[in-house]
């Protein structure tokens, strides 16, 4: 299920964005966010640019369930993320779009550079150094890190674990890497491209355990991973925020005014419970 992530060299970006070139737009001239449809609400006067014209490009690594991931039957994106930036863009009137799925670490740098997408969406925690590059939107959801070790595992404390020899796997540039970099020192942290990776190493006993966000976790083990659990529940208290460039703080504001009408609403209530079986 979920996290906190991370920023990839601009380098990196500039490649990526190369790749994806099939999949992004040309850029718009700079749209007003009033209801451009019988659906939309959101009303506003403040102006901001999008890629491309009707539409709200995102890009996201696509591997962290129930928030974000690739549907096995519709090879389509799907999960609580999804469904709430399809709910944001038609409060903008616009048509929500998908770039390629993207390495999780190379998707700041890929909205600074700009061009490509107009937003991030990945299950960022809102953290000072982000905010250094990018823009984050008013959070949209509360989350913590959980641990997660073989159910049998004799070592299931923080204790057991931070010692040498142990290997704590993790999603490269997330806040779990940074906790685990902090609280288990003598352990060796092992960065990989996404929470997968590092559910299966777990599940296969090439890694001790790993750190990612706790709801994504959590599903994990009850959907997927069922001989794992989530050893420590780790009370980091981190938000989510969608990644919107500085350069386009009329569509951040924007989103913040949808993000509030949906919470308003019930929308946001209503996809806690589809996804997650509770309000968050």
């Amino acid at each position: 299920m979920f996290n906190v992530k991370k920023l990839g060299a601009i380098a990196c970006a500039a490649a990526l964005a190369l790749s994806l070139g099939a999949c992004g737009g040309s850029s718009s001239s700079s749209s007003q966010s009033s209801s451009g449809s019988s659906d939309s609400s959101t009303t506003s006067t403040t102006s901001y640019t999008t890629v491309e014209d009707g539409k709200l490009i995102g890009v996201s690594d696509m591997a962290y369930p129930p928030l974000e991931s690739i549907s096995d039957s519709t090879n389509q994106p799907e999960g609580f993320e999804i469904d709430m930036m399809d709910a944001v863009a038609q409060k903008l009137g616009l048509q929500m779009e998908w770039l390629e799925p993207t390495k999780f670490d190379t998707i700041i740098p890929l909205i600074k550079q700009g061009g490509k997408a107009d937003v991030g969406v990945s299950a960022f925690t809102i953290t000072d150094e982000r905010k250094d590059e990018i823009d984050f939107t008013d959070s949209y959801l509360d989350s913590n890190q959980g641990l997660v070790t073989k159910a049998d595992s004799a070592n299931t404390t923080e204790e057991s674990l931070n010692v040498a020899g142990k290997k704590i796997a993790c999603q490269s540039g997330t806040t779990g890497e940074a906790w685990i970099e902090e609280n288990l020192p003598n352990a060796t942290v092992v960065p990989l491209d996404d929470a997968i990776q590092a559910m299966t190493g777990v599940q296969t006993g090439l890694y001790d355990a790993c750190v990612a966000d706790l709801p994504v976790v959590s599903y994990l083990c009850k959907q997927s991973y069922t001989d794992c659990k989530v050893a420590i529940q780790i009370p980091t208290g981190e938000q989510y925020g969608i990644v919107v460039s500085k350069d386009n703080p009329g569509l951040t504001a924007a989103i913040n005014q949808a993000l509030q009408e949906l919470k308003d609403d019930g929308t946001m209530d209503s996809l806690e419970q589809k996804w997650f079986g509770t309000t968050l």
